[in-house]
């Protein structure tokens, strides 16, 4: 009796304690996850002003910052998973970082057309799947915000699923190409241009789908 009531307590007081751990970690503020995550929002007013930079200086450094910033969005994840950092404040704020990033990118973008001769026949090519993504970044937005406010089952509904993770994958990597080829015009860098906008389509393309899907999963929870 004695040894099962104190392997018990023991089990008891070490649920307590990891408990109290996850607490305090969602209390933080400030965590290592957290401060990656800021320097992205940082980040931003410095990849507006090297967009705009003549030569290759300007297009060297805007898509070195958001390189970066596409490593530290994977890495802030990783780390506060690993070292046990999740906060309620960092979770808040990773998405907010993300679309901030994405958004600004894709408006420097149609701001300055590629220099393709495709692009001065079409200027609209960059511009239809950039309303696209942004205007599904907001409505996701405005719905998880919704779901939240409606319970878990809605919140479960709207959970970051695999299509989300691909429309992230290929848009930061359609971004990326775009950024590094915006003043290329000829031969080899022409068809990785296409090929950036391309896969900038079938992020777009993978947005509708995904916001279709998280639309259904809230149908079937509130038809139940």
């Amino acid at each position: 009796m004695g040894i099962k009531s104190n392997s018990k307590s023991k089990s008891k007081s070490s649920f307590n304690s990891n408990s109290n751990s996850n607490s305090k970690n969602n209390s933080k503020v400030l965590t290592l996850p957290t401060i990656l995550t800021l320097a992205r929002i940082a980040a931003i007013p410095l990849l507006v002003a090297t967009f705009y930079m003549d030569g290759w200086r300007g297009t060297g450094g805007c898509t070195s910052i958001f390189t970066a910033a596409a490593i530290t969005d994977w890495l802030d994840g990783f780390i506060a998973r690993k070292m046990n950092l999740n906060s309620t404040f960092g979770a808040f704020l990773d998405p907010v970082a993300d679309k901030l990033m994405v958004a600004t990118t894709l408006i420097l973008l149609c701001t300055q057309p590629l220099d393709l001769p495709l692009f001065s026949q079409t200027p609209w090519l960059l511009i239809i799947p950039s309303i696209t993504i942004i205007g599904r970044e907001i409505t996701m937005s405005a719905l998880r915000e919704w779901a939240a406010s409606q319970g878990s089952k809605l919140q479960q509904a709207v959970a970051v699923n695999n299509l989300g993770k691909w429309k992230t994958a290929t848009q930061m990597t359609s971004l990326t190409i775009l950024l590094a080829t915006r003043h290329c015009s000829h031969g080899g860098p022409a068809l990785l241009v296409a090929s950036g906008v391309l896969l900038l389509y079938m992020s777009a393309g993978l947005a509708i789908w995904s916001f279709v899907v998280y639309m259904s999963k809230i149908q079937k929870v509130l038809l139940r």
